[in-house]
């Protein structure tokens, strides 16, 4: 299986918090599923990161890139059909984040990991 991970999915498991899922962790230490995240995840890190939001991620907000790397998971690459896919989705979720994984998991068949139900609104295929 190809898992796309929401921001406060990968948070959580780099934290190694019990705030994850158990069939989300299961998910991504099955050796037999790949691990995607986005650049999308670096930008919100990092952006939440710079306003107080999330103090606990200043690693991460500042070397996003080898911390994927240990984790063996894999960087994915954002382009402009996700873009205007993401743009385009009429639904009343404005959360600019959301929407491009959203866009990638869709155009990527990939499934969603994220504890969040109203993504299940844009027929995208999530884990919990």
């Amino acid at each position: 299986m190809n898992l796309l991970l929401d921001t406060h999915a990968l948070v959580w498991w780099l934290e190694n918090s019990p705030r994850l899922g158990q069939a989300a962790g299961a998910a991504i230490r099955n050796p037999d599923n790949a691990v995607f995240v986005s650049p999308v995840s670096a930008f919100e890190i990092a952006q939440k990161h710079r306003l107080g939001r999330l103090p606990s991620a200043e690693r991460l907000a500042n070397d996003f890139d080898s911390d994927m790397e240990a984790e063996n998971f894999v960087l994915l690459s954002l382009s402009t059909a996700e873009a205007r896919l993401a743009g385009a989705m009429v639904h009343t979720h404005r959360d600019p984040f959301d929407r491009m994984l959203i866009a990638q998991a869709l155009l990527n068949q990939m499934t969603l990991v994220s504890n969040e139900r109203l993504f299940d609104d844009f027929g995208v295929s999530r884990l919990w």
